[in-house]
């Protein structure tokens, strides 16, 4: 039904939008089938616009906003920038202006300059028209209204794609090796102009192929077909060497911006965590907490380590949880969640007296937490 309503949209695109409309960059569509896919991308956005999955926090858009006009210049004013709560690793961009980022990409990028990186990859793609080329290679192959009536779910106020959707929109939009190759170069050049540390392109990829093999070790085999879960990026070992030779060319210097960074994602930063662990991706989840522990732990770490082990559950991850819950609260006593977690994994053990102490101690720091009434009557609490 969707499907069908998308394609009477683009008909109507076809029939109602103006020859030579203009969009927010000055580029005008060079054809109907264009003007079609402009329609979808404007109704894709309002759709964002009233997404439940639309990360609205001034502060955050603020500065991502920032990051993006300092790599982009004058440009930056053709872009809106949306970011939608989905915990996976992918930046976007449509060409009629919207880049969309998953929160996801917060937690594997470890710096300002990691992001910035990023975004300049991904504003070369837009600048470069290299999704339009895309468009009209995959126009000459297939029928063009179920090209455009793919992606578009909505349910709920949020937008929803499975992971074979996902999976069919990153190879329609797989960039040629070229294509890549000119978003590498030009990321690290961007970089440098922006007072960025221009080794920074190379780790973030470098990064996420470390993590898919840590998935793949988990899971038992290879890796291949892994990619998909990183949008439309290859990470082949060719392209880390062609990135830190690009790096090593353009000299040392630049900023990497990490303590700012990590307090601007400090307000969501427990959000994004909970919708890793909820991914029950061990393997991947391991790597991407041991690798930002890597400059020692923290509290925030250590409560998420045990809240990967206790919802695991496998032998012994109750009691590894129990050990993380309390070097937790050895670090930060008055995290609550901590406790909550901590008498959790207790009362699997059959410890019930001390899980019961420990919950009760959550109540006292979160007595109008909205699981109050639930977590009361595991305390054995009566009113």
């Amino acid at each position: 039904m969707i499907r069908q309503a998308i394609g009477a949209a683009v008909a109507l695109a076809l029939l109602a939008t103006p020859a030579g409309a203009q969009t927010v960059s000055g580029y005008q569509p060079q054809d109907e089938d264009e003007r079609g896919l402009w329609m979808v991308m404007d109704e894709y956005e309002r759709q964002l616009q009233r997404s439940n999955f639309f990360m609205r926090d001034p502060g955050l858009n603020a500065y991502v906003n920032e990051v993006f006009c300092r790599i982009a210049g004058d440009q930056c004013e053709d872009i809106r920038i949306y970011i939608v709560r989905t915990p996976y690793f992918n930046a976007s961009m449509a060409p009629n202006g919207v880049m969309e980022i998953w929160s996801g990409l917060f937690l594997r990028v470890r710096n300002e300059a990691q992001l910035a990186a990023v975004l300049g990859h991904e504003f070369t793609h837009y600048r470069n028209r290299h999704s339009l080329q895309m468009f009209r290679t995959v126009r000459d192959r297939t029928n063009v209204m179920s090209f455009l009536g793919i992606g578009l779910f909505v349910a709920g106020g949020g937008l929803l794609a499975t992971a074979g959707q996902l999976a069919m929109i990153s190879s329609l939009f797989s960039y040629t090796r070229e294509m890549e190759r000119e978003a590498d170069t030009e990321s690290v050049r961007l970089l440098v102009d922006a007072g960025y540390d221009p080794m920074a392109a190379s780790r973030i990829w470098a990064q996420i192929r470390d993590e898919r093999d840590a998935r793949a070790e988990d899971r038992g085999h290879d890796g291949r077909g892994e990619d998909a879960i990183f949008g439309t990026h290859p990470l082949s070992e060719d392209r880390m060497v062609d990135l830190r030779m690009l790096a090593e060319a353009a000299g040392e210097g630049g900023e990497r911006y990490r303590d700012r960074y990590t307090l601007m994602l400090a307000p969501h930063w427990q959000a994004i965590v909970d919708d890793q662990i909820n991914l029950n991706d061990y393997g991947a989840t391991r790597h991407l907490l041991d690798a930002l522990a890597a400059d020692g732990w923290t509290a925030e770490l250590r409560y998420a380590e045990a809240e990967l082990m206790r919802r695991r559950g496998e032998t012994g991850d109750f009691n590894a949880a129990t050990r993380s819950y309390e070097a937790a609260l050895l670090m930060r006593p008055d995290m609550a969640e901590a406790w909550r977690g901590l008498g959790y994994a207790l009362l699997r053990l059959d410890r019930q007296e001390e899980g019961r102490t420990a919950l009760r101690q959550y109540l006292a720091l979160r007595p109008d937490a909205e699981d109050a009434a639930m977590v009361a009557m595991l305390a054995g609490v009566t009113s």
